[in-house]
């Protein structure tokens, strides 16, 4: 069966119910991240960095941007949850992000940004007990209280789900 050029990973899935192991292992997945990013960008030329893994997705290079503006959010969005009782985070327009000028940045920048947050974000999250990961957020475009536990699992897979969008490129 071929893969889904859009979700080469399949879409995302809620868990229902979580436990310890889950969650420890969807903060390796993050803590790991980076170090997954730059095996897959290895020996990418620059023609193949400006090439969209599919027919109207993003570029090598706005993808990357991308992870950087995304798990920034995210880590800020785990913060506010932590800190105060159920926040209404600020969503924001990721299509016309990718399109901002500093898209255009050397992919070291981003991935220098990407390993420096993942290391405080995994330090954050490790130190997190279960009733915190129980703890939510209000997010107003989908109108729902999303639980850090489900945020964890839904960046665990926003990782690799982007990762396999790079790796694509080498094979099309």
């Amino acid at each position: 069966m071929r893969k889904s050029l859009q979700y080469p990973i399949g879409e995302f899935k809620e868990p229902k119910q979580v436990s310890l192991k889950e969650i420890e292992g969807w903060i390796e997945d993050i803590e790991n991240t980076p170090k997954q990013l730059k095996l897959a960008l290895e020996g990418l030329s620059e023609p193949l960095l400006d090439t969209s893994y599919r027919p109207g997705g993003w570029t090598v290079r706005q993808v990357v941007h991308h992870l950087a503006d995304s798990h920034m959010n995210s880590y800020i969005r785990f913060k506010l949850a932590l800190t105060e009782d159920r926040p209404t985070i600020k969503a924001y327009d990721e299509k016309t992000w990718a399109a901002l000028p500093d898209t255009e940045l050397p992919l070291s920048i981003s991935i220098n940004l990407l390993e420096s947050l993942h290391q405080r974000w995994a330090y954050l999250l490790k130190s997190m007990s279960m009733s915190d990961f129980e703890k939510t957020f209000f997010h107003p475009e989908t109108n729902k209280e999303i639980s850090l536990s489900t945020n964890v699992a839904l960046y665990s897979w926003h990782g690799k789900h982007h990762i396999e969008h790079i790796k694509l490129v080498r094979v099309h």
